[in-house]
């Protein structure tokens, strides 16, 4: 129950796995200065290559929600139990359109 499964969703170029290198350097799996920079989910050499991506990758990775400041009067609890987040980094481009579709059906949001 506190797993989700998200897919990082936009146009070419518009930062898909810049914002997935910052998501994973908050998990502490690379440097906050590499991220944007070091494209940790474009594994392929072509990816790497062309600075585009050209299949979907995923990876696990924990949220741990911060504590509230002040206690809450709502009716359900709101909790800090730690999540699973499971991102879905998928391509930009037109071309590759199948493999964001593939994506997307394992997705609980974009």
């Amino acid at each position: 129950s506190r797993v989700r499964n998200l897919c990082v969703l936009a146009h070419v170029d518009h930062g898909k796995t810049s914002m997935t290198d910052s998501l994973i350097a908050s998990n502490g799996i690379i440097s906050s200065r590499l991220a944007g920079k070091l494209r940790f989910m474009d594994t392929r050499e072509d990816e790497q290559l062309r600075c585009i991506t050209m299949k979907s990758s995923s990876i696990s990775l924990k949220y741990q929600p911060s504590p509230p400041i002040r206690p809450s009067t709502c009716r359900h609890q709101t909790g800090t139990e730690a999540h699973l987040i499971n991102v879905i980094d998928s391509p930009g481009h037109v071309d590759f359109c199948s493999e964001v579709a593939s994506a997307l059906r394992l997705c609980d949001g974009a």
